[in-house]
């Protein structure tokens, strides 16, 4: 089904679906940002289209809407445990086809990543739905285009915005409470960025585990993890268990997200301690988005939103530690034809 409608068409069919849904969508949060009188968009509840930001990309991706940042799995005494109490609306969240295809590579790791799933995660993914809207430029740092992103079929809901027309494809039956005109329109991609990224075809693990690449980035990271944070595929979290002052054998364990990139994540008993070189996180992390997944499942985990690029202090650009990747690749290839 596929519809042409107003705004104020589009704003009654989402005020209907709100009796049921709880709609997010990127929202603009004014004088929020990291600097003094900057905005931040993230995702939020919204009521209206008006309220939606599809003019800028979102400093934050749509998996706060399936992971929140910070999230109370369960209370305990000294004699038992009870699990959170579960939000049961639904959920409708609309979000840009990197985000969507983001949102597979998460289900991987949640759902199809071991003998069992992630029980919190299962309930929250299994009452929402998504809505995949329609990208007519790129915007700075974006690279979907290279890493395969650019377009998503595995939606609920699709549109078009046509200034003050949208464009609404419905596949779910349960979102068909919208009126307006019957058209055919196909969703709006991107099919080219203002850069193309090389991959590399294949990565020997050995021969970059040392590389000389990595050295740079021992100066020039500094650890703050804002690349793991605004990254849509990023997973890793960290537990905490909060005390109450009133009685120190109650209180609750909260799941929170976590960085590969930041002093502590690879702490264990002992004192030890992992990659404690920033270069030697950013191999980790640049590898585990080309690589490790792509050797497991099949495709690579980065979806190429820029995000992490827009959002680092010191300029470190992912896109270009992996053409530094595929370089080093074909250094290898050429030296063992020599």
């Amino acid at each position: 089904m596929k519809l042409r409608l107003s705004v104020e068409e589009f704003d009654k069919g989402l005020e209907e679906l709100s009796k049921k849904y709880l709609i997010l969508a990127p929202r603009t949060f004014e004088k929020r940002g990291t600097y003094s009188d900057t905005d931040v968009v993230r995702y939020a509840k919204v009521s209206s289209f008006s309220e939606m930001n599809w003019e800028d990309k979102s400093h934050f991706p749509a998996k706060e809407a399936l992971l929140p940042v910070n999230e109370v799995l369960f209370y305990f005494t000294e004699d038992e445990y009870k699990v959170a109490a579960e939000d049961t609306r639904e959920r409708l969240v609309f979000l840009r086809a990197c985000d969507m295809n983001a949102v597979k590579r998460i289900d991987q790791i949640y759902l199809g990543n071991g003998a069992s799933n992630d029980f919190f995660y299962t309930r929250t993914r299994k009452k929402t739905k998504f809505v995949v809207v329609g990208c007519t430029k790129s915007f700075r740092n974006c690279f979907c285009v290279s890493m395969g992103t650019n377009k998503a079929d595995n939606y609920d809901a699709a549109m078009n915005i046509r200034g003050n027309e949208i464009q609404l494809e419905l596949r779910d039956d349960n979102l068909k409470v919208f009126s307006g005109k019957e058209i055919d329109f196909d969703v709006d991609y991107v099919s080219k960025n203002d850069f193309e990224v090389e991959l590399p075809d294949k990565v020997d693990f050995m021969y970059m585990q040392n590389h000389k690449m990595w050295d740079e980035y021992d100066t020039r990271c500094i650890a703050c993890g804002r690349c793991n944070y605004s990254c849509p595929t990023c997973t890793c979290f960290s537990m905490q268990d909060i005390h109450y002052k009133e009685n120190k054998n109650m209180g609750e364990r909260r799941r929170v997200w976590a960085s590969c990139q930041v002093d502590g994540y690879t702490n264990i008993a002992g004192g030890h301690s992992f990659r404690v070189k920033h270069g030697q996180r950013m191999r980790f992390k640049t590898l585990h988005k080309i690589h490790d997944y792509r050797k497991r499942f099949g495709e690579n985990m980065c979806v190429g939103c820029g995000r992490c690029d827009d959002m680092c202090p010191q300029y470190i650009s992912i896109s270009e530690a992996y053409e530094k990747v595929a370089r080093a690749m074909k250094e290898k290839d050429n030296e063992e034809l020599i």
